[in-house]
């Protein structure tokens, strides 16, 4: 990795011209991504198909629309299956497994394969906005909004897109024009992208996740790592997590680009980190051997849990990447506000704080979320996903004084506080309807002592009890103030 200072911001590049009229394009997937794709095809003049596996109402309706349009909609699973003929381009969304038969009879066939991430990067014009990526397996949508915030801070168009619900394709081919985009990726959307160059981007961390999409934790790590291909100013990686540096070092970028590291400790050269409450920068100032710039205090993170002074400081890496001065950081810091579910507080009663991280989906955001609290009820449990939870209970069970467990899989996290917590009281709720987490937060009030935290931060997905993780975060914010009441 080069070491130069980064004065100005660095124009885009783009990857030779596609030409999409008169083409015969499949889209692989309907909803958020494939609805947009179809039609940008189509409005390039190319032959639209798309595929879908769904064949209920949404799907028809979605459909409908299409066809209206002069689109070609096949649906069910035998539809999904099958390469159309003639077929010179899949466009997948992002979800969709590499194992799809339809991928295989591509792969057969010659014809390459595009995530929704690798059309919009095709799609963009000689004056499109770099991107500054983020990735990792937790942090992302805080980190990309923080960013999102300091840009705008500091006077940039910009916009928070991508994994985050903004589709990219839209922000390519809108009518707003954006001076840099603040963009997440997903492992899912990395995997199917192979030209994307960004300006800068940061791998937050690590963790098994999605591995049953993957297929091995290797093919996660290095679908994560695509974010770094062709960087040209900063690769940004968690110092306390040797595999994103890892990454770092395995990656082709353009000659110049450097590696920037950030700590929740005291920074060496070319990292940021913390000192004595203070967010400061080694790595984008004159003379970084000995010179620190000071970015923000600590508590203009919101909430200063660690795990969040580490998105921020993520987010400041990318964003002095780019050129924008400290002020701006302080002042996009104290102008975010965070989304819901994501280790929010709901109410103190009786002494005692609730805290909703419904967002917590997999062990390693969970761990996170309880390294931010000394004395802890946790209510845990839903969809395991196929983790394993010995890790995540050995390293919080000093600050647990009870847990109360919900959802389908919460035996294995019962049996994994028997192994490494077996003086912790456990109550077990043996029932997965939506009813459950009233009870579960009536358990937690008898459970907690004036002073402690009652964590919502569940290590599972949310599907055998509620629709998303929010409608479980609503639901638990509904019973505590039912408590309060």
């Amino acid at each position: 990795m080069g070491s130069g200072q980064v004065t100005a911001p660095v124009a885009s590049q783009s990857p030779e011209p596609y030409r999409f009229r008169g083409r015969r394009i499949t889209v692989a997937g309907l909803g958020v991504s494939g609805v947009p794709a179809a039609r940008a095809l189509h409005g390039l003049g190319a032959h639209v198909t798309v595929v879908n596996d769904g064949d209920d109402e949404r799907a028809r309706a979605q459909a409908a629309e299409l066809e209206r349009l002069g689109i070609t909609v096949r649906l069910g699973e035998q539809a999904a299956s099958t390469l159309p003929e003639g077929t010179e381009l899949v466009v997948t969304a992002p979800g969709w497994k590499p194992g799809k038969p339809l991928f295989a009879a591509a792969a057969q066939a010659g014809v390459p394969v595009w995530g929704d991430v690798e059309l919009a990067w095709r799609l963009r014009g000689p004056d499109a906005p770099p991107w500054l990526a983020v990735t990792g397996t937790n942090g992302k949508t805080t980190t990309v909004r923080m960013l999102a915030s300091i840009l705008e801070a500091a006077g940039l168009r910009t916009a928070a897109v991508g994994n985050i619900g903004v589709s990219l394709l839209d922000a390519v081919l809108g009518d707003e024009h954006y001076d840099v985009l603040a963009v997440e990726l997903s492992s899912y959307q990395l995997h199917w992208s192979s030209s994307l160059r960004a300006h800068s981007a940061a791998v937050l961390n690590l963790a098994p996740d999605h591995l049953d999409w993957h297929g091995s934790m290797e093919a996660y790590a290095a679908d994560k790592g695509r974010v770094y291909e062709g960087n040209r100013v900063a690769c940004v990686y968690n110092a306390a997590d040797k595999a994103t540096e890892d990454l770092v070092r395995e990656a082709d970028v353009e000659e110049g680009c450097r590696a920037v590291g950030f700590t929740l400790g005291t920074p060496g050269p070319s990292q940021l980190g913390v000192v004595d409450g203070i967010l400061v920068d080694r790595a984008f100032v004159e003379d970084r051997h000995r010179n620190a710039q000071e970015l923000a205090e600590v508590a203009d993170v919101d909430p200063p849990a660690p795990h969040n002074i580490a998105n921020a400081l993520a987010a400041a890496a990318l964003a002095r990447a780019y050129g924008v001065p400290a002020a701006a950081v302080r002042d996009g810091l104290r102008a975010f506000t965070p989304d819901a579910h994501r280790i929010a507080h709901v109410a103190d009663v009786d002494g005692v704080s609730w805290v909703d991280d419904s967002k917590a989906t997999n062990t390693h955001a969970a761990q996170a979320s309880l390294a931010a609290y000394e004395s802890i009820v946790w209510i845990a449990g839903g969809l395991a996903k196929g983790a394993t939870f010995d890790e995540l209970v050995a390293s919080a069970a000093k600050r647990l004084r009870a847990v109360v467990l919900i959802g389908a899989d919460r035996a294995l996290i019962r049996e994994a506080l028997a192994r490494h917590a077996p003086e912790v009281p456990v109550v077990d709720l043996d029932r997965t309807d939506t009813g459950a987490m009233l009870q579960a937060v009536q358990e937690a009030r008898r459970l907690a002592r004036p002073g402690d935290t009652v964590l919502l931060a569940p290590a599972c997905a949310s599907m055998d009890m509620f629709a998303n993780y929010n409608r479980r975060g609503e639901a638990f914010a509904r019973a505590v103030r039912e408590l309060g009441a």
